[in-house]
């Protein structure tokens, strides 16, 4: 039986474990963290919890005009499941805001999820990596250039995904509450 409740300092290593894996398969595949972020303003954490293992989680930092979800995770082998939409749920009557936002990028698992809650995209603009392989013209940097993250402007997409092998549409989605 999966309980919902706020996480606990004995959750962390099965919290991170559960934001690798869930992460894993999605375009956010390398936003790898080691520690539990620690947020500058309030913030609700919840996790979904089976045996008591951290099979979901999210976290919501707390603005004084809106609210927005840090992270929404759900473990491979429980997706599908409910679990997010159980997380949300528990949060929304927490939330003295107007407001609760989230960005999130391509994946049709994630988008199609906030849109089947209620939220709608209110703004687009790109990720923009640059790999070692890619166009290095317009930079510089002592010795070789590896890696760049970059944001851009949505209108420049094609011009984007024309120079550089990975672009990510990032998306922001608002929820009236």
């Amino acid at each position: 039986m999966t309980e919902i409740r706020e996480y606990r300092d004995t959750d962390a290593a099965s919290w991170l474990h559960c934001r690798l894996l869930s992460f894993f398969g999605t375009e956010y595949y390398d936003d790898v963290v080691t520690h539990r972020p620690v947020f500058d303003n309030p913030a609700h954490r919840l996790v979904a919890v089976d045996d008591d293992t951290v099979v979901g989680l999210m976290d919501v930092e707390i603005f004084t005009d809106r609210a927005t979800i840090d992270v929404l995770a759900v473990h491979p082998d429980h997706q599908r499941h409910g679990l997010a939409t159980q997380l949300l749920g528990a949060v929304l009557p927490r939330l003295q805001v107007d407001v609760l936002d989230a960005w999130t990028r391509g994946d049709a698992s994630a988008n199609g999820w906030y849109q089947r809650s209620g939220f709608t995209e209110n703004f687009r603009y790109l990720h923009v990596y640059k790999s070692s392989q890619d166009d290095a013209e317009g930079f510089e940097a002592p010795g070789k250039l590896v890696t760049a993250f970059m944001h851009a402007p949505i209108s420049a997409e094609a011009s984007m995904r024309a120079r550089f092998s990975r672009v990510h549409v990032c998306r922001q989605y608002v929820r009236s509450l």
